[in-house]
């Protein structure tokens, strides 16, 4: 760029951009307002794409496609959104004068929660946002974004795929859902598919719970839980992705999923981070990260799954009622697993014009062994941040429904996502 010109180098495969529809977005932005705490806004219906959207990390402010700029109360229901430079949707924090100059560092990043702390970031003025139903795709860095602006809020029936898929750069931050902080933060019914990675939990997933979501065709995995210390909840979810779980967290409970992919335990990390009072963003301590204190009750584990890492584990871990298929390769924490190596599930996913179906073969021996149901009581507390498994209201939490709503049978569950669904080869339409 000169005075007097700007010359853009670009790639365009084989194609001659003198003949093609060329297109150059320079918007930065299609809905955010100029300024923070613009409140209660909802965004209903419509069509937005293209915009150029700038890089989105934790420490800087995030611009999306659409973004609520550290505000409190929003809907954004029921849109399209798609083809953003990085970010789609962003629930994350405001700029200042110290973007993009905090060193790449747990202490950088802990400076800027301490500043987001005197700028507001509470329970009264920031996040309960409701992000639901929408359609987001092609965008370069994430879906959804949010650190530290997306507390207390519900991310639910989103359908987010095709992000990353392109790679045109690189960094810490590209997921079809990406949040730091995500305090009592509810995940729930989205279907997120053909992403770099379907969802990241940095920092401070602390009473969050993701339940009921479908993944698959995720490239690195469904699930990174990075460096939290819990109590947080995923449960009623099918994990199909060659890689389910990724973890250097405690304080997590797995409860009632299809697990398909491998899990991979980071044995440590020994980065200081927070850990809150509950309900609150206001900070209770600093630990760092080893592994252990997770909860593994009533799912299905097939084929790649290996929990004997959990072996080694320098914490307490409990595992009950789970059913190990195909290979899959139990942990000798749990005494009673239902082992079945040789029994292969012939799991199965297809798309039809009306939508997804699971096919699998289901056993009804599975259902004669006796399993207990999942209550805020037999989950316990969190060892690090010694909070309790509850509702965001500090209501107990029963897992007594399935990925559907249907309700389980209290005096014996059925392991994994699907309550009673039958025996032999079933289909389930899931989407």
């Amino acid at each position: 760029m000169d005075k007097d010109s700007t010359t853009i180098w670009a790639q365009f495969k084989g194609l001659n951009p003198n003949d093609e529809l060329v297109e150059i977005n320079v918007r930065r932005t299609v809905f955010f307002p100029e300024k923070t705490g613009v409140n209660f806004i909802t965004v209903r219906g419509f069509i937005m794409r293209h915009a150029a959207t700038p890089w989105a990390p934790p420490t800087a402010g995030q611009v999306g496609l659409i973004g609520t700029h550290w505000s409190k109360g929003w809907i954004i229901e029921n849109n399209t959104i798609s083809h953003s430079v990085c970010s789609g949707i962003s629930l994350g924090k405001y700029g200042d004068e110290f973007d993009n100059t905090s060193r790449d560092t747990a202490e950088g990043y802990v400076k800027t929660i301490e500043r987001a702390l005197l700028n507001g970031w509470n329970k009264e003025t920031i996040g309960h946002h409701l992000v639901r139903n929408n359609a987001i795709s092609h965008c370069e860095q994430a879906g959804i974004v949010g650190s530290l602006g997306a507390a207390f809020s519900t991310v639910a029936g989103n359908v987010i795929h095709d992000i990353h898929v392109r790679q045109l750069f690189t960094g810490a931050e590209m997921a079809g859902i990406k949040f730091h902080a995500a305090i009592d933060v509810e995940i729930s019914r989205n279907h997120i598919y053909r992403t770099t990675r379907g969802l990241w939990l940095d920092w401070m997933a602390q009473g969050t719970r993701v339940t009921a979501n479908l993944f698959h065709e995720n490239q690195s995995e469904d699930l990174f839980m990075e460096v939290d210390h819990g109590p947080f909840l995923v449960d009623n979810n099918i994990f199909l992705s060659p890689t389910t779980l990724l973890s250097v967290s405690q304080g997590g409970a797995y409860i009632h999923n299809l697990m398909a992919g491998a899990i991979r335990i980071i044995p440590y990390d020994a980065r200081q981070t927070p850990f809150h009072k509950a309900h609150s963003t206001e900070l209770a301590g600093m630990h760092d990260n080893p592994f252990g204190d997770d909860r593994y009750f009533n799912n299905i584990l097939v084929e790649r799954v290996d929990l004997s890492p959990y072996n080694a584990a320098p914490m307490p871990v409990y595992l009950d009622g789970n059913v190990f298929l195909k290979g899959a390769k139990p942990s000798q924490h749990e005494k009673d697993s239902l082992h079945k190596a040789d029994f292969d599930p012939a799991l199965k996913l297809i798309e039809k014009s009306d939508g997804f179906y699971l096919e699998l073969l289901f056993d009804k021996g599975w259902t004669e062994r006796t399993r207990r149901l999942v209550t805020t009581e037999r989950l316990g507390r969190a060892a690090i941040s010694r909070l309790p498994y509850e509702r965001p209201d500090g209501a107990p939490i029963r897992i007594d429904t399935d990925y559907f709503g249907k309700d389980r049978n209290d005096a014996n569950p059925t392991p994994g996502p699907f309550e009673n669904p039958g025996t032999g080869l079933i289909s389930l339409k899931i989407r």
